[in-house]
C-alpha cells in the first residue's frame, strides 16, 4: 500500500505560479507511475499529468500543456507539479495518485491540496 500526501496549494493571483508536491511512502518501489488530477467545484475529477517512476516519461492533458510541468525526485519518493501562468479555471482541489502497473487505474489517492486562482 502506498500513502500519498499533497502540499503546496494556496491562493494566488492569475498569472502566478505554484509548485505542488506529492510525497509517497509505503510500497513505492512497486509503483509504475504517479499522476496528478484535479477536481473543480461541480465538476468531475480530471487527469492533469503523469510521470513514470523509472523512465521519467510524462503525459499531460491538452488543457495544461505548456503551463504545467510534472517532475519526480526518486530519492525522496516525491512528485512535483509546477504550475505557471495560473488561470481562474485552474481553481480546483489537486490530487495525486499512484498507478501500480501499466493499464491499471490510478489509486491510493491523497487528501488533495486546494488551489484557488483569483482574477
Amino acid at each position: 500500500q502506498v500513502q500519498l500526501v499533497e502540499s503546496g496549494g494556496g491562493l494566488v493571483q492569475a498569472g502566478g505560479s505554484l509548485r505542488l508536491s506529492c510525497a509517497a511512502s509505503g510500497r513505492t518501489f512497486s509503483s509504475y507511475a504517479m499522476g496528478w488530477f484535479r477536481q473543480a467545484p461541480g465538476k468531475e475529477r480530471e487527469f492533469v499529468a503523469s510521470i513514470r517512476w523509472s523512465s521519467g516519461v510524462v503525459y499531460y492533458a491538452d488543457s495544461v500543456k505548456g503551463r504545467f510541468t510534472i517532475s519526480r525526485d526518486n530519492a525522496k519518493n516525491t512528485v512535483y507539479l509546477q504550475i505557471d501562468s495560473l488561470k481562474p479555471e485552474d481553481t480546483a482541489v489537486y490530487y495525486c495518485a499512484v498507478q501500480e502497473a501499466l493499464f491499471l487505474d490510478f489509486g491510493s489517492w491523497g487528501q488533495g491540496t486546494q488551489v484557488t486562482v483569483s482574477s
